[in-house]
């Protein structure tokens, strides 16, 4: 009976031995091996993050960390917006479709004639395009606290009678546990700047749609916003389009993957709001290069990125329409800057 005892237990340690081993080589070789793909994401997931750097710090040496961040990169469009090539356009049933992405926008759902929500796939991630027809329905809603604290997503769009919000811009976050009282950069709403704090220095500017009912993006100060009729704008980045042109993007832009947001407009006129799931099993997330990629699918004329992770939040008819990850109620993070579309 003892010998069946301490066979049965030298086979427990060696079984524990085994898988102890055979995690510490998987370890090794998915971190150190000759693929350098999740490395890649590892890092530049880790080191785009304010407090969780350590994840990188802790097993790379700065020279490696360098040689990624070198190797993932986004070098943005540093031209501004001109809006006089945004020229609004009504389409006819004999339209011909430049392609499955065009058709997909402009074949409205019966009885719809704001908004249609498309599904978007791609190898790591899910997500929504929202392609909203009349874009003098956006505009700018902020948490009624500024400077005080943030407010939930559908807090404010019951507030604001919003068919849309999505979340904007970013928000001074020292701990990734602020409560999204300050947005970073200047916000303007309604023609009127509500908030003008320190940019989150996240590549891009402002942001705005303009009384014309036009995206205009571009790295100007608060006073040339408002001169070219700024009526609604954040400041956040990176741009991924200007005037039709991408910016270039090398390895996966350096912002790694994870949750996305972003604003564009078609030539058209027609706004694309895009959410791209992330940190789930069914969806890793996003990088710039596939925010990018996708915007240019659907013919964005100008682009960008806003802010994503825990924040990144769609909400339509008051019903959460994608994953957010933040935890706390719906996994709602309280913050300060929302796109808004009212009827």
């Amino acid at each position: 009976m003892k010998s069946k005892k301490w066979t049965l237990k030298k086979k427990l340690l060696v079984f524990g031995g085994s898988t102890f081993v055979l995690g510490i080589a998987t370890f090794l070789f998915v971190f150190y091996g000759p693929w350098a793909g999740f490395r890649n994401f590892w890092i530049t997931s880790a080191m785009t993050t304010m407090n969780h750097q350590y994840l990188a710090t802790w097993l790379y040496s700065d020279k490696v960390i360098q040689e990624v961040l070198s190797n993932n990169t986004i070098e943005e469009v540093t031209e501004t917006t001109n809006p006089d090539e945004v020229q609004f356009k009504k389409y006819t049933a004999k339209t011909i479709y430049k392609n499955e992405y065009e058709k997909e926008i402009l074949t409205k759902d019966e009885g719809n004639d704001l908004y249609k929500v498309i599904d978007i796939k791609g190898p790591s991630y899910q997500g929504y395009l929202v392609a909203l027809y009349d874009p003098s329905k956006i505009s700018i809603a902020t948490t009624r606290y500024l400077g005080v604290r943030g407010e939930d997503i559908l807090t404010v769009s019951k507030r604001e009678n919003a068919i849309i919000a999505m979340n904007a811009g970013g928000f001074y976050d020292p701990d990734w546990n602020s409560n999204g009282a300050l947005p970073h950069g200047t916000v303007i709403s309604n023609g009127k700047v509500v908030s003008d704090f320190a940019d989150a220095g996240m590549a891009g500017g402002f942001i705005c749609f303009t009384h014309e009912n036009k995206l205009v993006l571009g790295k100007m100060s608060k006073e040339e916003a408002l001169k070219i009729g700024c009526r609604d704008a954040v400041e956040f980045g990176p741009y991924l389009i200007v005037n039709g042109k991408s910016s270039f993007i090398s390895g996966n832009g350096g912002w790694g993957i994870a949750p996305r947001t972003a604003i564009g407009q078609r030539k058209d006129g027609i706004v694309l709001m895009l959410v791209i799931n992330g940190r789930i099993p069914s969806s890793i997330g996003a990088n710039m290069r596939d925010l990018t990629e996708i915007m240019e699918n659907y013919g964005a004329y100008n682009a960008v990125n806003l802010d994503g992770g825990s924040s990144t939040e769609l909400v339509i008819n008051n019903e959460i329409i994608n994953t957010p990850v933040a935890g706390g109620r719906y996994g709602l993070r309280d913050m300060s800057t929302f796109w808004v579309v009212k009827q």
